[in-house]
């Protein structure tokens, strides 16, 4: 029997996170030959993930430098990655989301004629500069592959208004519930459960506020009026709430955390977390707060309250399902919207039990079954 060759291309943690299942099942099913190319566009970050899902690169690009600009990313990966797709010569590649890593690897596929399948297909803000550079690689990769696999009837919709046939589009659900039901079956890691015992969360002393805030939108002023926004609210539930933040490694957003919020009591600042503590803090969280695109499905997948910080968002599932709420940066409303969401118990249980636009955890099953076929 032949089998399909296909080549997985990632390079950030959030597409190791979101590919892995379907990678392990290419990985067990004997129809596929599968290759996974790693670029290490985050080089630590993304090794952690490998390791959690217990997956090992055929190849490793490793083309993280410290301070790269997304032209020079963009053209190592054209340079380092052709030589494979020449040596491989693979069926399809695979591709998810919305990196710079995707967009050159599906560019690189359609030059040598390859097929790619891109993963979590049609989201859209219509604004090219939000998220940046995510919005335009988006569109970069649905106009190149040949399969298209929606996570939900929105984005098969944002496909059909894009012009792509309704034969290569398949809604199938996302692979973060996938991924998502995977982690939170393992255990909580000993030092997160040692972390929330001291701050008095699972004793249920104090409610839990997670924040993650990293975006390139987000740089300068934007960061410093979140920070304000944190300070406020730590000392309004100053005996009522432990804020956790796990600091991204950029200078850019070291230095403003560090500098407004070092020093308060109910604020933990932690380095960049591994994907499985993450996982389990947000399972414990009362409220989050984000700029991450990934956390926003997360916290639908998980039924906690999030607060986008962002003017946009190419997931708005969730604000339908009432989870997420968009609130952008400025101090003030992101105070307000916090306090609503903090003492009100009836809205969180509500949001609580809120139906899952993402699907049932079943995306990657469908989306092998499909690459197999073709079509």
């Amino acid at each position: 029997m032949n089998k399909t060759r296909v080549m997985t291309v990632l390079g950030t943690r959030p597409e190791a996170i979101k590919l892995a299942p379907i990678i392990q099942l290419f990985e067990t099913d004997k129809r596929f030959e599968s290759i996974l190319v790693v670029t290490a566009q985050h080089r630590e970050m993304l090794d952690q993930v490998l390791a959690l899902f217990k997956l090992k690169p055929q190849e490793d690009l490793n083309l993280m430098t410290e301070d790269q600009s997304l032209a020079q990313i963009t053209a190592e990966i054209f340079i380092h990655l052709d030589p494979l797709l020449e040596k491989y010569y693979p069926d399809w590649v695979v591709v998810q989301g919305d990196t710079t890593t995707a967009m050159a690897a599906a560019m690189a596929a359609y030059y040598r004629r390859i097929k790619v399948a891109h993963i979590e297909a049609g989201l859209r803000t219509w604004d090219k500069w939000q998220p940046f550079p995510e919005e335009v690689n988006r569109r970069v990769i649905g106009n190149i592959a040949d399969l298209h696999f929606a996570p939900t009837d929105w984005a098969y919709n944002n496909l059909v208004k894009d012009g792509v046939p309704k034969i290569l589009l398949k809604v199938t659900g996302n692979t973060i519930i996938d991924a998502l039901n995977q982690i939170t079956a393992m255990p909580m890691p000993l030092e997160i459960e040692k972390l929330l015992k001291e701050k008095g969360v699972l004793s249920g002393d104090k409610s839990l506020v997670m924040v993650t805030a990293h975006r390139r939108e987000n740089f300068g002023e934007p960061i410093r009026d979140i920070c304000k926004a944190l300070k406020k609210l730590a000392d309004e539930f100053k005996n009522k709430i432990e804020i956790i933040y796990p600091v991204h490694l950029n200078p850019h957003i070291q230095q403003p955390v560090h500098e407004l919020l070092d020093g308060i009591s109910n604020i933990t600042l932690l380095p960049p977390l591994e994907y499985l503590p993450l996982v389990h803090l947000l399972k414990h969280t009362r409220l989050i707060l984000t700029d991450s695109g990934g956390i926003q499905e997360e916290a639908t997948g998980l039924g906690k309250p999030c607060l986008v910080l962002r003017e946009v968002t190419e997931r708005p599932e969730g604000i339908e399902a009432g989870v997420l709420k968009l609130v952008g940066t400025d101090t003030e409303k992101i105070v307000s919207e916090a306090r609503r969401m903090l003492k009100d118990d009836a809205l969180y249980e509500k949001i609580a039990h809120a139906p899952n636009p993402y699907g049932d955890g079943m995306a990657a099953g469908r989306i092998v079954q499909i690459i197999h076929e073709g079509f």
